[in-house]
């Protein structure tokens, strides 16, 4: 059975996803194909090269990979991402979308045209950091003469590219929103914008997984809390171990040896 991975952006809170991947592969649930947006494009491209769940945190622990600072002076943003672009160079084996071991698509925004650009072929890098481009916060980025935001804006559940490529879809979203919480400053308002934004386009997009992963608990945490990474992973793993121990008759027809 072939069984394809979509993973939603988030920020911090897509360290889950990592947590996630970590029970996929102690429940023997492999994974053939991946499609990503942001936070989930990072973490899908080096699992696609090879890294393991637990290498991947150590990375992002160790490097900050998912905070893609560096001051911008210019009108375009506030941030720029060339410091991330050679991180990215230096700890991904694949150079290109064809040397990964698995397939994987990632998702950005044409700035101009408003749109989703799915990228599945030639340049690896460049896409990966474009999906992740916060507008706003970062400047765009240019890849064939066209600039490219943040996947997630219109398709944070990119799930298009794996339909009629593989057996069963998993989807993982990361940002279920709290309705306890009470924005406090214009930071948090903006979040919470963005987080209302993003969402809408999930749920559309939810009944075209077999199989969708939320954990709730991640609504007590904000995009920006790196500092609490080891707890983000944990949600994601403790969350979908639960979840399959309450599916066995799923968890049997996902796994690849009984197929």
């Amino acid at each position: 059975m072939k069984i394809g991975l979509v993973l939603s952006g988030g920020g911090a809170r897509g360290i889950a996803h990592l947590g996630v991947m970590q029970a996929l592969e102690e429940l023997d649930i492999k994974i053939s194909i991946i499609s990503g947006a942001s936070a989930g494009a990072i973490a899908g491209a080096f699992y696609a090269d090879g890294y393991k769940p637990k290498e991947i945190f150590d990375l992002i622990v160790k490097t900050n990979l998912f905070k893609m600072v560096q001051p911008a002076i210019n009108w375009r943003g506030l941030l720029r991402i060339e410091k991330s672009e050679a991180l990215f160079n230096r700890y991904l084996k694949a150079k290109t979308f064809d040397e990964l071991q698995l397939s994987l698509t990632v998702v950005a925004t044409n700035v101009k045209k408003g749109k989703s650009k799915f990228f599945y072929s030639g340049e690896l890098v460049k896409p990966i950091l474009a999906s992740s481009c916060l507008p706003v916060i970062f400047n765009p980025v240019e890849i064939n003469r066209k600039l490219y935001i943040d996947g997630g804006i219109i398709n944070n559940l990119p799930v298009e590219p794996l339909i009629g490529h593989c057996d069963r879809v998993i989807g993982v979203h990361t940002n279920p929103i709290d309705a306890k919480v009470k924005p406090a400053n214009m930071k948090a308002v903006f979040e919470r914008t963005m987080m209302m934004t993003i969402n809408y386009n999930v749920y559309a997009r939810q009944d075209k997984c077999d199989v969708f992963l939320e954990p709730k608990q991640l609504s007590g945490y904000n995009v920006f809390d790196f500092k609490k990474a080891a707890e983000i992973f944990d949600i994601g793993y403790q969350y979908t171990i639960k979840y399959f121990a309450k599916k066995s008759k799923l968890k049997r027809e996902l796994k690849l040896e009984e197929a």
